[in-house]
């Protein structure tokens, strides 16, 4: 199992380097972040950081290929790749359904999974090749070519999926793995595992040798309630991109998180936070004490498949900076990096 850290980059910048050069410090695989306007630049903060680190991999996950053109995204990834000596990898898909909403884009209407697929031709083929000619429904090229060429032999690029079961499939046959957010439960993540063993059958491929990556919320402290404290300041904002299906996977009623919906969706933080009941907190995150962290992993997570746990640590600086609330002593992540460490990754070495 391998452990990485998935910051939403938020924070003053020397604050996050700080946290990734301590991630590379404790081994942690690899550090992503999100793509996405509402935060500060990633690519930037990872091509800083790629000076700074040993080991570390970066990218992100994940990239919106309705927002960002797929040869940028390649030319970013293949000189990501060369900072840090072949430390880079990605994660694609159509993005965040609330940010495109803002861009007035409906999601519906860009063809989301034929999108995202065609994508991930255009950024493997730049990739492997620094040229591309081809003709598709979204994406056309003459002769494009680029000088940005990565390290690695084969620069990792993967699908982001939530919904299915297509889209699991696809990460299976076409890409090197899958991140699936936002599930807590043996039942998500067996439907996951299933279909992209199907998709990787399909391509003559051991999908046990693909990443099968858990992207959760996360949050742990030695007082148990304090940590689950943070996981409820935004499960709600989390769990408002998880389609229906998705959420009864999760042994949540869509009806029941309705009103927490609205209320984020009307800008409305404080009242979203206060409408996520303790139960459904509990059931979309991966919070309290380490021991409580890692009892749901072994039962929930890892019995299906899943080979890469990817944390994405709250703390009480990122719910001030989402919704303005104040906790008072909760782990800050740099001490969540260390309990997960010392308490957590330890039992798959």
């Amino acid at each position: 199992m391998k452990f990485s850290y998935v910051m939403l980059p938020d924070y003053p910048l020397q604050d996050s380097l700080a946290s990734i050069r301590l991630a590379d410090e404790l081994g942690f695989h690899a550090c992503y972040a999100a793509d996405e306007t509402w935060h500060k630049d990633m690519w930037l903060l990872f091509a800083a950081a790629a000076g700074q680190t040993q080991s570390i991999r970066f990218g992100p996950s994940l990239s919106s290929v309705v927002l960002r053109e797929p040869t940028l995204i390649a030319q970013s990834l293949a000189t990501l790749d060369e900072l840090s000596g072949g430390r880079a990898e990605g994660v694609l898909s159509c993005g965040n359904f609330g940010l495109l909403a803002q861009y007035r884009i409906d999601w519906a209407r860009t063809k989301p999974l034929s999108r995202t697929k065609e994508a991930l031709h255009v950024v493997r083929t730049l990739l492997d090749e620094g040229v591309i000619s081809y003709e598709g429904e979204f994406f056309s090229y003459d002769g494009l070519f680029t000088f940005a060429r990565p390290v690695q032999e084969r620069l990792p690029v993967k699908l982001g999926a939530m919904r299915g079961p297509k889209s699991f499939e696809a990460a299976g046959e076409l890409s090197d793995g899958v991140h699936h957010a936002l599930s807590y439960t043996r039942e998500a993540y067996e439907y996951a595992v299933k279909h992209l063993k199907i998709g990787a059958e399909r391509a003559g491929k051991d999908w046990r040798s693909l990443d099968v990556g858990a992207w959760v919320v996360f949050a742990t402290d030695r007082d148990s309630a304090k940590a689950k404290e943070a996981a409820r300041s935004m499960v709600g904002i989390y769990a408002s991109s998880m389609p229906e299906e998705q959420l009864r996977r999760n042994g949540v009623d869509p009806a029941e998180l309705k009103p927490v919906i609205e209320a984020i969706a009307a800008g409305d933080l404080a009242k979203g936070i206060e409408l996520t009941s303790p139960e459904v907190a509990e059931k979309l995150s991966v919070s309290g004490t380490p021991e409580e962290c890692l009892e749901k992993i072994r039962t929930e997570i890892e019995p299906a498949g899943v080979n890469h746990m990817i944390c994405a640590i709250t703390d009480s600086g990122l719910v001030k900076a989402f919704t303005g609330r104040e906790l008072e002593g909760v782990a800050d992540v740099d001490a969540q990096l260390r309990l997960i460490h010392e308490e957590i990754m330890p039992h798959w070495k």
